[in-house]
């Protein structure tokens, strides 16, 4: 049912996947790539499956925060790809610049995000229903 019953492999399971911790190393990690390559342009092109991913992993009962999580982990990853020089100032405007030039990638992941995160919330809570209603035919 995607609430965890506090088995031992969900801890393992909510850090890899379930809490964003993997979605989060995975976009340093894309991040980081994505300065060793030439273009970082793909680093936005990534950032869709990765997205997916994410909404597709994260548990029944965490299911709003990979929409929120999802920007986050962008904004986090985008750090090592953004350049700048001169200090702390120079890499933030450098880092607010590369997230202005990568805003439709970012908004593409978050709304794809979102929709997956939707439809497993629509057929959980239809699960939902259908046990309720079960039970309550089976008591009478």
């Amino acid at each position: 049912d995607g609430q965890g019953g506090g088995q031992p492999h969900d801890v393992v399971t909510r850090f890899a996947l379930g809490d964003d911790h993997g979605e989060f190393a995975v976009r340093r990690a894309l991040g980081f790539l994505g300065e060793a390559l030439p273009g970082a342009e793909d680093y936005g092109l990534l950032f869709l499956p990765v997205s997916a991913l994410t909404a597709l992993w994260v548990r029944g009962a965490d299911l709003v925060t990979a929409p929120i999580s999802v920007p986050i982990a962008f904004a986090v990853g985008v750090v090592p790809i953004a350049g700048g020089t001169g200090g702390f100032g120079g890499r933030t405007m450098a880092v607010v610049t590369a997230l202005a030039v990568h805003a439709g990638w970012l908004y593409g992941g978050t709304l794809v995000a979102g929709l997956i995160t939707s439809v497993r919330k629509v057929r959980l809570m239809g699960r939902r229903q259908r046990a309720a209603a079960a039970a309550r035919a089976t008591q009478r």
